[in-house]
């Protein structure tokens, strides 16, 4: 009898200790992710714009202490893909800061794009061992994601939050009205990654946990009033829901739709607003709202930017100083940000905020099949690692996960772009995925 007892009870705490002694291992990378929880001083630039928060300067941190270990270590860092696969960013980043019009003015942007889409990512490949730290990481978006929500849901329960249609009431987390997309993401990775492990995962506790989160963090996206997030997060679990199969997709959709029902509809947790702002995707043509003017006017000028120099782009960071020259009179000045601590601003539109077309003006066609090819091949590449798991054993939830994540952010980048404090966790979800995509993986 006492047997029965000592042996799980061991188990648990030696399960324990091997959690804590990965978390501690992944201290770089679980500190840029706890960082973003701190309040950022200042307005997010559009674009390729920095922002110096603690966030960054710790994700600097990572770059180096992941290049003193390889050094330490004396093993070759990345497979031949890896290196080939996040390396390629930089020739398209390089030449359109080369043949810019003012190279001096593109280095911040040189700087910033090897940042989030090179350096980071590495780092966090090198960082990850197996598939439980993988799991350390993928729970600690998860941690962020639901602090971040209950600040969220706070804000909008209070009057607290970021203006949107003359009340205080969008969700914005601790990122301020100048960053709305930045809630609205790092609860959109949780969500992603929660279902990735609900639906790949065999364990009941963990499953349980999983769903549990997902419910929890559906309110906050749903406050978030962001329309991009939404049909990325949707689209990305679709895609996991699919890959799971077509029974448990099933069962999935009817739990997530009657959820809706509950709290939008039953409760009428934000519902007039709610419904406005989902009837707002279609409502393109027929009388949209400037915010989809503006959208649509800046995505406009970036094509003429790339017609113009259609090879290598107007140059990095150029997108704003050749906007007015190729943007029509529909666009505004600028978009208005108030509440949620911070006066009201004007906030500048630096981007077309969809990340295919800056990376197309500013760096032209080499930029984008160089960058976003590089993206593209880190989710064909994670289908296939996932294909030939499928035909082993293990790996589901990881496979899921990656996938999902990679699926949303290329979806959401159809209507965002980098920029802001939240900008720094993108590149550590790069990172996450390439880590399934193309490390030599090992089994814990």
């Amino acid at each position: 009898m006492a047997t029965a007892v000592t042996v799980p009870a061991a188990a648990e705490r030696w399960e324990v200790r091997d959690w804590a002694r990965r978390a501690w291992s992944l201290s770089p990378v679980l500190a840029v992710i706890a960082l973003l929880l701190v309040p950022a001083i200042g307005g997010a630039e559009g674009g390729t714009g920095g922002t110096g928060t603690l966030a960054d300067a710790a994700s600097g941190l990572l770059v180096l202490i992941s290049l003193v270990r390889v050094l330490r270590s004396g093993a070759r860092p990345l497979t031949r893909a890896a290196a080939v696969v996040l390396g390629l960013p930089v020739l398209g980043i390089c030449l359109a800061a080369i043949t810019s019009n003012d190279p001096a003015a593109s280095l911040p942007g040189v700087a910033r794009y090897v940042q989030v889409f090179v350096l980071v990512p590495a780092a966090v490949v090198l960082m990850v061992r197996d598939r439980r730290d993988f799991a350390v990481v993928a729970w600690a978006l998860v941690g962020l994601a639901l602090l971040q929500g209950a600040v969220g849901v706070t804000q909008y329960l209070t009057g607290t939050g970021a203006s949107y249609m003359g009340e205080d009431v969008r969700a914005v987390g601790t990122f301020g009205p100048t960053d709305v997309m930045g809630m609205a993401t790092v609860v959109s990775y949780g969500l992603v990654v929660v279902t990735g492990i609900a639906l790949g995962s065999g364990r009941g506790r963990v499953r349980t946990a999983a769903l549990v989160c997902a419910g929890l963090l559906f309110l906050p996206l749903v406050l978030s009033f962001s329309r991009g997030a939404w049909i990325a997060t949707v689209l990305a679990c679709a895609i996991q829901l699919v890959l799971s199969g077509p029974r448990r997709a099933a069962r999935v959709a009817l739990v997530v739709g009657a959820l809706a029902v509950v709290l939008v509809g039953g409760l009428g947790v934000g519902s007039a607003m709610v419904k406005e702002r989902a009837g707002s995707i279609t409502q393109v043509a027929a009388a949209p709202d400037q915010s989809v003017t503006d959208r649509y006017t800046m995505w406009a000028a970036a094509g003429r930017m790339w017609r113009s120099e259609p090879l290598t782009g107007v140059g990095l960071k150029g997108f704003p100083q050749y906007r007015d020259a190729n943007a029509s009179l529909a666009l505004s000045s600028g978009s208005d940000t108030a509440g949620a601590g911070a006066a009201f601003q004007r906030q500048p539109l630096l981007s077309p905020h969809n990340m295919y077309l800056l990376v197309l003006s500013e760096q032209g066609l080499v930029g984008l099949l160089t960058v976003a090819g590089s993206w593209v091949a880190l989710l064909v590449a994670a289908l296939r690692r996932r294909a030939r798991e499928a035909r082993g054993a293990g790996g589901g939830d990881c496979a899921l996960v990656a996938i999902g994540l990679l699926s949303w952010q290329l979806v959401d980048f159809l209507y965002a772009d980098i920029g802001g404090p939240s900008t720094v966790l993108l590149s550590v979800v790069f990172g996450l995925a390439a880590w399934w995509s193309l490390a030599e993986v090992k089994r814990a």
